[in-house]
């Protein structure tokens, strides 16, 4: 079950949700939106070695629980994003925890920078455009700490942490991209689909997370 079966079990639910749960009732939509969310706390907790609970597992744990929060309070969008910005602050701290600082990983913020500076450029455009300069300030600082925790991730050389900020990225840009500058197609599926395999990835790296390994390139 461990190995496959809740892994199976979170694929099917999130895929019931994506493409098969009607939009009403809302509350049965909501349930199968958070359903897959549950389960990969559940897999990310069972990722800890036994008796080997790190301060590292604690705070991406935590980090899996706000984005949760995050994903059941969106409708409201100040408050779902601000859940969703201290899951990120959660993961920052437990990947920062882990980090092996090689040049080659350094350097990877400065295309970090330039991609969060282009999508805050592009944001504030439209928001500006649409009169809604009072998210100004909390989209920014959304994309602030995105981008630190993708490079804090990037910094642990854990391929499935780095994989599941990478996609947390992608979700968060269709979404932001598709809500505030212009459609993006089947950006619904998309946004999803990137979120729940990010969780997941993200849930997976605690098992390698709680100890050190060497540094690389």
């Amino acid at each position: 079950m461990k190995r496959y079966g809740l892994p199976a079990l979170i694929t099917l639910l999130g895929l019931l949700y994506i493409f098969a749960i009607p939009t009403d009732p809302e509350w049965l939509k909501l349930l199968f939106k958070l359903l897959p969310m549950w389960l990969i706390i559940a897999y990310a907790y069972m990722q800890i070695p036994s008796g080997s609970r790190t301060r590292t597992h604690t705070m991406v744990l935590v980090g899996l629980f706000f984005c949760m929060l995050g994903d059941g309070l969106l409708r409201w969008f100040v408050i779902g994003l601000s859940a969703f910005l201290i899951g990120h602050l959660f993961y920052t701290v437990g990947f920062w925890s882990r980090r092996q600082l090689t040049t080659g990983r350094l350097l990877t913020l400065l295309p970090i920078v330039i991609y969060g500076s282009y999508m805050g450029s592009q944001l504030v455009q439209s928001l500006v455009q649409h009169g809604e300069q009072g998210l100004i300030a909390p989209v920014l600082g959304y994309i602030v700490v995105i981008s630190l925790m993708v490079w804090s991730a990037i910094l642990t050389g854990r391929p499935l942490a780095i994989v599941g900020s990478l996609l947390f990225l992608t979700s968060d840009s269709i979404l932001s991209w598709n809500m505030f500058v212009s459609n993006v197609a089947y950006s619904g599926p998309l946004i999803m689909l990137t979120y729940y395999a990010a969780q997941f990835c993200i849930a997976a790296s605690l098992h390698t997370l709680g100890h050190e390994i060497a540094s690389g390139v």
